[in-house]
């Protein structure tokens, strides 16, 4: 154990976290393109790779306590502790490489997934707005004060099934 693993764990959890944030963008052109037809095709794949980024976070861990023990940081070390306290030779530069790319993809996920929420919830509210007008009017099949029944909107509507 030691830094060539842990780089190697840094490695294996950038492409994952580069793969997070391909699959984001594919679920935003979906939800871009009105594609709800594959939607949970698309998030059934985000929750996948989060699995493995979890995985490999774990991995991780194990690896920084053993390195954070060697190098005196302790076994809690985080990535920028250990750049800051790395021996001397590349190292403090590999794992500032490492956290430095693990930084820039981490702010890519968040701004995808802020967007995609904001998709998600824009979709949802023309949804139940959708549902609100379909619903028949309140006097349509009750009786007025002559007894005679109410009148159905006879209008014509409009759905869109592309979604």
């Amino acid at each position: 154990m030691g830094a060539n693993e842990l780089s190697a764990l840094l490695w294996r959890e950038r492409e994952l976290l580069d793969l997070l944030v391909f699959k984001l963008e594919e679920e935003q052109l979906l939800l871009q393109g009105g594609k709800a037809r594959w939607l949970q095709h698309a998030t059934r794949e985000v929750e996948q790779v989060l699995g493995l980024v979890r995985e490999a976070g774990l991995g991780r861990s194990v690896e920084v306590a053993a390195l954070g023990l060697d190098w005196g940081t302790g076994d809690d070390a985080t990535l920028r502790e250990l750049v800051a306290r790395a021996p001397a030779g590349p190292w403090a530069d590999i794992f500032a490489a490492h956290l430095a790319g693990m930084t820039v993809l981490t702010t890519q996920i968040k701004e995808l997934r802020d967007t995609n929420e904001r998709f998600l919830r824009a979709a949802a509210r023309s949804t139940q707005e959708t549902l609100a007008g379909l619903q028949p009017e309140a006097d349509a099949n009750t009786y007025d004060a002559t007894g005679a029944a109410g009148s159905a909107a006879t209008g014509s509507r409009l759905i869109d099934r592309s979604l």
